[in-house]
């Protein structure tokens, strides 16, 4: 017997062995609160730092601080304040600007079209819907598409308008009317 018990502790401390060494390589919680916590530390240092002038190369000189108001920095230099050139008013301009509302004004009666379109089909769900609570989605997505078409016209009212004074504008401005087509 006393061969199998030495048997036996042998074998018991090979096993173990590397249980202890593995424990030993093994950080613990408390040294792993003790790194994050110096390394939070660490970057805490770091973000908190705050670059001076003695800290750029030699040499370097910072940049002028900016003023956000360019009124304020005109009159800094002593120099008038100068109104930006308004745009050639040439057959270009006329042509875009007229182009811009004639197709925010198509766009608008395509939306026009496709809302129609979305309130006669929920007033036809509506007429074959039994169900009250379903009867109530219903209108209700009804009343708010009806809502948005009435917005829709009016934009197209007020682009309308815009079209009519800037063909206005070019007659007094005496525009050729090609200019506008």
């Amino acid at each position: 017997m006393p061969r199998t018990s030495l048997l036996v502790a042998a074998l018991a401390a090979a096993l173990l062995t590397p249980c202890v060494a593995r424990a030993q390589q093994t950080p613990t919680l408390g040294e792993l609160a003790l790194k994050e916590q110096a390394r939070r530390q660490a970057l805490k240092a770091a973000a908190g730092k705050v670059l001076t002038n003695d800290d750029l190369p030699r040499g370097v000189t910072p940049p002028a601080p900016a003023t956000a108001d360019p009124a304020a920095q005109a009159a800094a230099e002593d120099k008038p304040l100068e109104k930006p050139e308004e745009p050639a008013k040439d057959e270009a301009w006329w042509k875009q600007r007229i182009a811009q509302v004639r197709e925010e004004l198509r766009r608008n009666e395509m939306f026009a079209d496709a809302l129609q379109t979305r309130i006669n089909s929920l007033t036809g769900d509506f007429a074959m819907r039994d169900d009250p609570y379903q009867r109530a989605q219903i209108a209700e997505q009804r009343s708010k598409a009806v809502l948005e078409l009435d917005r829709v016209k009016a934009d197209i009212e007020l682009n309308r308008t815009k079209i009519a004074g800037i063909e206005d504008e070019a007659r007094r401005a005496g525009v050729p009317p090609g200019w506008l087509r």
